[in-house]
C-alpha cells in the first residue's frame, strides 16, 4: 500500500530503488543498505504524505504530530533505543536510562534561519566541505538532549541534580577566554581573587549582561563601573573570534551548536567569524593505532627527526577535511633539505664577507628573479591567511629553492 510520494522516486520507493541497483534477493546486503538508506533519506526529507488526516504534509513534519496523536490515544508509548551497539570503556553494553532529560530545541526556525544566512554569506569555512556540512547539519539538527546525570561539567543553572553534556558546554567558553586574566590568578577554582579584584560571587547575571551583551551598568553592582569598562573592553578587542579549529567529526554536533548558541546570547556582530575543521591524522598512511605499533606522539616526533623537519613534515600532511598523512620519508628528506640549506647560507654569508659574489648591471634574470621572489612572498602570505600549510610551504620553501637555483644557473 503506497502512503509516502516521493518525488524523485515515486509512490513504491522501495521498490523502484531496489530495481535501479538491481537487488536479486535479500541476500545482497550491500545493495540493499544502499537502498534502505536513500529510501529512509529521500523519504524522510522530500517524501509527502498520501493518506490521512495529515495527507499533503512532509514526512519530517507530520512524523511529530502523527507520534503526539499515538502517544495521546495511549496507542503508543516513547521509549529511546540506541542507534546501534554502544560498548562502554569498560567493555560493556549500553542501554538507554529512563531519566528524566532536558532539551535544547535546535531547529526552530526563527533560531536557526538566521545562521544559516550567516553560514552561507559571512562565515568563513576555509573549505566548502565544512561550509556545506554545516548547511546540512543545521537543516536536520532538531532536539538534543543537553543534560546528563553524573560526570565532570557545569550544573544546569535551573536544575541543580543534572549536568550539561560535553558538546553542548563549552560552546561559548572562547568569550570568558577574553578576560580571565582579570578574574583569575593561576587558579582553575576561583579562590584567589585576579587582578581585577573581583570574587566569584559578586559576578551576577548582570554583571555577565554588562560584560558580554553591552547591557546598563547593574543597579547595586558592589564592582565599580570602571573595572567592569575594562573587562568589557579586553571582551571586545577580541570578539567576535576569527577562527575556531576542530576536528571534523564535530561539525554534526559541537562546531554547529556553537554557532546556536552564539546566536542565543549575542548580538549578530559578535558571532563567529571562521570555522576550521580538519580531519585526523594517519602515519604513513595508515591509520594511528598502538596495537599494531603505527603510532607517533608529538614529543616522540621531535625527538626522532627536530623540531622543524617535523614541521614540514606536518604542513606537507595535507590541509583540507580529509585525513592528513605524516609520511616519516617526508620527515627524513627535510632534514637533508634543512642541512643543505644551512650549508649553503653559510657559504653564501662567506662570499658575501668576501665580496666574492657577482656584481654589475641589474639585468634580465635579476628582474626575473627578483618577480618570483615577489611571487612567492605573496603566495606564502596567501595560503598562510587561508591555513593552506601544504600550498604556503611549496611556495616559500620549494618553489623559492627552484627559482634561486635557477637563477644561479642562468647567472653563472
Amino acid at each position: 500500500v503506497s502512503i509516502i510520494h516521493v518525488p524523485e522516486l515515486g509512490n513504491v520507493a522501495a521498490e523502484k530503488v531496489c530495481i535501479d541497483m538491481d537487488v536479486k534477493s535479500q541476500n545482497d546486503r550491500e545493495n540493499l543498505t544502499k537502498a534502505h538508506d536513500l529510501v529512509y533519506k529521500l523519504g524522510f526529507y522530500n517524501g509527502v504524505l498520501t493518506v490521512g488526516p495529515h495527507a499533503g504534509k512532509k514526512v519530517q513534519d507530520a512524523k511529530n504530530l502523527i507520534k503526539d496523536a499515538l502517544v495521546a490515544e495511549k496507542r503508543a508509548v516513547v521509549y529511546s533505543e540506541p542507534e546501534r551497539v554502544v560498548i562502554s570503556r569498560s567493555g560493556d553494553e549500553c542501554i538507554v536510562a529512563m531519566c528524566d532529560q532536558w532539551f535544547l530545541q535546535y531547529g526552530e526556525e526563527g533560531w536557526r534561519d538566521p545562521i544559516l544566512g550567516h553560514v552561507r554569506d559571512t562565515l568563513a569555512t576555509y573549505h566548502e566541505e565544512t561550509r556545506n556540512q554545516l548547511r546540512a547539519t543545521l537543516e536536520w539538527l532538531g532536539q538534543w538532549a543537553c543534560s546528563r546525570q553524573f560526570g565532570l561539567g557545569s550544573r544546569l543553572p535551573w536544575d541543580k541534580d543534572v549536568l550539561i553534556e560535553s558538546l553542548s558546554d563549552s560552546t561559548i567558553y572562547m568569550a570568558y577566554y577574553t578576560i580571565s586574566h582579570l578574574l583569575q590568578q593561576g587558579s582553575l577554582d576561583g579562590h584567589v581573587v585576579g587582578p581585577a579584584g573581583i570574587r566569584p560571587e559578586q559576578l551576577t547575571n548582570e554583571v555577565w549582561d554588562y560584560i558580554f551583551l553591552e547591557e546598563a551598568y547593574p543597579v547595586g553592582c558592589t564592582i565599580p563601573e570602571e573595572t567592569l569598562q575594562k573587562l568589557r573592553k579586553e571582551f571586545r578587542f577580541w570578539y567576535p573570534f576569527d577562527l575556531r579549529v576542530s576536528g571534523k567529526d564535530l561539525i554534526q554536533n559541537h562546531l554547529t551548536m556553537c554557532l546556536y548558541n552564539h546566536a542565543a546570547i549575542f548580538p549578530e556582530h559578535f558571532w563567529p567569524r571562521g570555522i576550521r575543521a580538519n580531519g585526523h591524522i594517519m602515519l604513513n598512511n595508515e591509520k594511528m593505532a598502538k596495537s599494531t605499533g603505527n603510532f607517533l606522539t608529538l614529543h616522540d616526533g621531535i625527538q626522532q627527526f627536530a623540531a622543524d623537519p617535523t614541521r614540514l613534515a606536518l604542513a606537507d600532511a595535507g590541509d583540507g577535511t580529509d585525513d592528513a598523512n605524516f609520511v616519516v620519508d617526508t620527515a627524513n628528506m627535510a632534514i637533508l633539505r634543512l642541512t643543505t640549506q644551512i650549508e649553503w647560507y653559510k657559504e653564501t654569508m662567506e662570499q658575501l664577507g668576501a665580496n666574492s659574489l657577482r656584481t654589475g648591471d641589474f639585468n634580465f634574470f635579476d628582474r626575473v628573479f627578483n618577480n618570483q621572489i615577489h611571487d612567492t612572498i605573496r603566495r606564502t602570505d596567501e595560503a598562510y591567511a587561508k591555513t593552506f600549510y601544504r600550498d604556503a610551504l611549496h611556495a616559500g620553501f620549494f618553489d623559492f629553492q627552484n627559482a634561486r637555483d635557477d637563477y644561479r644557473v642562468a647567472t653563472g
